[in-house]
């Protein structure tokens, strides 16, 4: 391979993923998952267990397991697309509708969900037993930033520089 073809492949736009995409992307990790070709999953009381499973400069991918009562806080990803699938369990997840109002949904195992690049939701376990999801994003996490509402508009909490997707704000 010469110079000039090695730095054309280098400077090529990156093209990353929709959220269909990494819908079926992580589908296809949960069903790895459920066949048992991630044996180490943890659960931790203190906080949500998380592990990176893949990453590229176009996705990265985590494995996450959610104890009843945990969750996260109202967060957007920074500018990235992403999905979930729930492996196990069943998670609830409220999104930001832009009307100014949290919109409430329940993903048992089995489903997932895809969103754009200005997505904000929390996402928690409130049932009464252990969840694990897969989750994508597209372009790799670079920052999150964190929200409240207040009388229906968001209110910017703080953006911290993060390529984990399990950063919070600090107490």
């Amino acid at each position: 391979m010469t110079a000039a073809l090695r730095a054309d492949a280098v400077l090529r736009p990156i093209s990353y993923l929709n959220p269909i995409q990494l819908l079926d992307y992580v589908r296809f990790v949960a069903a790895d998952v459920l066949a048992g070709n991630y044996p180490f999953i943890e659960f931790d009381p203190a906080t949500r267990w998380h592990q990176r499973i893949f990453r590229d400069r176009r996705v990265d991918v985590w494995l996450i397991s959610w104890l009843p009562s945990q969750g996260t806080q109202l967060h957007d990803h920074g500018g990235s697309a992403g999905a979930f699938a729930v492996v196990s369990g069943e998670l609830n997840e409220a999104v930001y509708t832009g009307s100014g109002e949290l919109r409430e949904r329940v993903h048992h195992a089995g489903m997932g969900v895809g969103f754009g690049a200005r997505h904000v939701h929390d996402v928690r376990n409130t049932a009464s037993r252990p969840a694990v999801s897969v989750h994508a994003y597209s372009r790799p996490l670079a920052s999150m930033t964190f929200w409240d509402v207040d009388g229906g508009e968001l209110v910017k909490l703080a953006t911290l520089a993060t390529d984990d997707p399990e950063t919070e704000l600090p107490a």
